[in-house]
């Protein structure tokens, strides 16, 4: 059984094995992460399969954000009353089972249908295992949830590659029966470095900093939560018009499905080191500035886009972008850290990744349909950057709003 310590109390707080613990969370989501990027890979080859339009294909990725969305809520509760080790196994037992699942699916609608399962089977090495990392860490709990969450971005720079050589090789469904027995496989294990757990009732100082962030922005919890939400929604509308479409734009121009997999790749690649790059930065300037700075320059790169579309340029700006986004996500979890108590910290980063997810899907979705409806894809890049613009907005209104008493240039803001 496991047992449950005081940071405080035991000094666990950024010890080795907090820091093991990291990086066993980040393996875990570089793999369990990969439900969210198979299907987009694979998305050319399901619609010729199923011989269906271009917004319709995206209905399995809709479904797989709604899923990570929902289950990053469910899962994050149930970790904070149990610890994550029963959400982990839950997830990953359901994410081999969707996957062996949708290479029998006959139709494009039980195959969106396992994507749903897929879905909550990634979410746990997000959301939840971003809120149980930041308990093990003080100091550095901005690197330390930029790392926890560089796993997805891992995982979108590994699989996008290997999922489109196997799908031209042998087919997408075989691959998705491989994938199903890999995670399994490959995850379980990993449970066993999760077995500790810490005790959350002694953090007065967090719920201390919650309280001042709250009386800094004269709102309530629910008011806070709204607008954070509806942030993540903004942002990532914008940012899946290029993740969700770039390996179709890219066959679409000419280029060929396998260039805009690298393109993928490399997008993620590159959002790993601005994952780890904001981590640094937040903890130096706090969660909402490093929100903006990323939001700003996603905005750049969505401009970037409307402008150019030779192959070596895409392959310049997806770079660019994957620079420029990587850190805006995980700081929506840091913000809340910021702004609530330890105790609630699953339960809200949840709702907040939720939001993103949604945000996610919807984009991703739009996207779709203003194709189909145009023929091109610059009218989606203009779509995606009025929602980024209005996530800067906020982004502007939360720094201001907020700085008297956040931030650690400032220090601790006093409990009222």
């Amino acid at each position: 059984m496991s047992t449950q310590t005081s940071p405080a109390a035991t000094g666990v707080a950024e010890s080795p094995y907090a820091w093991a613990r990291l990086w066993t969370a980040l393996l875990s989501g570089a793999i369990g992460s990969v439900g969210m990027w198979s299907v987009v890979v694979i998305l050319p080859a399901v619609q010729n399969d199923f011989g269906v339009l271009r917004a319709d294909a995206t209905l399995p990725y809709t479904l797989t954000m709604l899923g990570f969305g929902i289950g990053g809520i469910v899962l994050g509760k149930v970790a904070d009353r149990y610890g994550i080790v029963i959400p982990l196994v839950i997830s990953t037992v359901a994410l081999s089972a969707g996957y062996l699942l949708s290479s029998i699916s006959p139709t494009l609608f039980l195959f969106a249908l396992t994507h749903l399962m897929i879905g909550i089977g990634a979410s746990v090495t997000f959301a939840p295992m971003i809120a149980d990392l930041s308990h093990w860490f003080t100091k550095r709990r901005g690197i330390a949830v930029a790392i926890v969450a560089s796993g997805n971005y891992v995982a979108g720079a590994i699989w996008p590659p290997i999922v489109q050589y196997s799908t031209a090789t042998i087919g997408w469904r075989p691959t998705q029966v491989w994938i199903g027995i890999f995670v399994l496989v490959a995850i379980l294990p990993l449970v066993l470095v999760f077995r500790r757990r810490i005790a959350l009732s002694e953090a007065v100082s967090a719920n201390a900093a919650a309280a001042g962030a709250r009386n800094a922005l004269g709102l309530s919890s629910t008011a806070i939560m709204a607008i954070l939400s509806f942030a993540a929604i903004a942002c990532c509308v914008a940012m899946a018009m290029p993740q969700v479409h770039i390996v179709a734009y890219c066959g679409d121009l000419g280029y060929g499905a396998a260039r805009g997999a690298e393109m993928l790749s490399l997008m993620l690649g590159f959002g790993i080191v601005s994952r780890v790059a904001s981590g640094f930065v937040a903890d130096k300037i706090g969660g909402v500035g490093t929100l903006l700075i990323g939001a700003f320059l996603q905005g750049v790169a969505l401009f970037l886009y409307l402008l150019f579309d030779g192959l070596t340029s895409l392959y310049a700006i997806s770079i660019l972008f994957g620079l420029f986004q990587g850190g805006i996500v995980p700081m929506y979890a840091v913000i809340v850290r910021e702004y609530f108590p330890p105790q609630e910290a699953g339960f809200r980063v949840g709702i907040v990744i939720f939001a993103s997810i949604f945000g996610m899907a919807l984009g991703g979705w739009i996207s779709g349909a203003i194709f189909d409806y145009t023929g091109s894809y610059q009218a989606a890049f203009a779509n995606g950057l009025a929602w980024n613009l209005m996530n800067v907005a906020i982004a502007v209104w939360l720094l201001f709003a907020s700085r008297p008493k956040q931030g650690p240039s400032t220090g601790t803001p006093a409990a009222a």
